[in-house]
């Protein structure tokens, strides 16, 4: 079964103004597949000036805008926070939630992640749902076991059925910003089990399931990443801040 292809930029407090004309630029000329899709996650106080770039040069349908965080609350007394309401006045498709520096700078729970995941979903958004281990809890062989304790809240919170609307990003922490990448062997096989681990819920969620890998992906190591069987496209960060080096990605899918 085909499976949507996707290259994400997640340029978390980094980027902007000149950084999204030279992106939208670029964009407006690349060469995508069919079946691929890319979506620009920048920094809060950029979304409108890139919503408005992409209208101007009337980028792709298949190029998305998303952000990188959203409340798991609807409105009201929240100082700080962001609404899905408030994403959608500007044209945002998908919401990075759960990612690991969210996870362990800002110590959101695997619970709090359930929360926000089906408040992105509640409000038409689709949630990129960030999930990885430590080095320590890969080197003690506890990588399985963080995954399914991350993955399963997420599953109680919304129902296996919604899941076909979660895009699953694994992000092994340890090669986040460190340079390390896993191999593509040691990458496929962790999506294998993500995969699997879904498949024991429900079989057709799992094979329409994306499932990205995260992790130092540049425009050298992306195609060995993505030629995977189970890797459908990559959480791109400081790659996804060098304007050519993206575009090979975004190719290379």
């Amino acid at each position: 079964m085909n499976r949507s292809l996707i290259v994400a930029a997640n340029w978390k407090m980094n980027g902007n103004l000149t950084l999204i004309k030279e992106m939208t630029t670029a964009l407006s000329v690349v060469s995508l597949s069919q079946d691929t899709r890319v979506i620009i996650c920048p920094s809060f106080p950029y979304l409108a000036a890139f919503s408005h770039a992409q209208e101007v040069k009337q980028l792709d349908a298949r190029i998305s805008l998303g952000c990188q965080n959203v409340s798991e609350h609807e409105n009201g007394a929240y100082t700080g926070e962001v609404s899905t309401d408030m994403l959608q006045e500007l044209n945002v498709d998908y919401v990075i939630i759960g990612h690991s520096e969210r996870r362990s700078l800002y110590k959101e729970t695997s619970t709090l992640v359930a929360h926000k995941v089906k408040r992105a979903l509640d409000a038409g958004l689709s949630p990129i749902l960030c999930i990885g281990e430590s080095e320590q809890e890969r080197e003690t062989q506890q990588t399985e076991v963080v995954l399914a304790s991350q993955l399963q809240p997420v599953i109680d919170e919304i129902g296996i059925e919604k899941f076909k609307e979660v895009v699953i990003a694994y992000e092994p922490v340890w090669a986040i910003g460190t340079g390390k990448t896993a191999s593509p062997e040691l990458a496929q096989e962790t999506h294998q089990y993500i995969r699997q681990f879904i498949a024991n819920i429900d079989q057709q969620i799992a094979e329409k399931i994306s499932i990205l890998y995260g992790g130092s992906v540049n425009a050298t190591n992306c195609q060995q990443l993505f030629s995977q069987s189970d890797i459908d496209g990559g959480l791109i960060g400081g790659a996804s801040l060098k304007v050519d080096e993206f575009t090979k990605i975004c190719s290379a899918v």
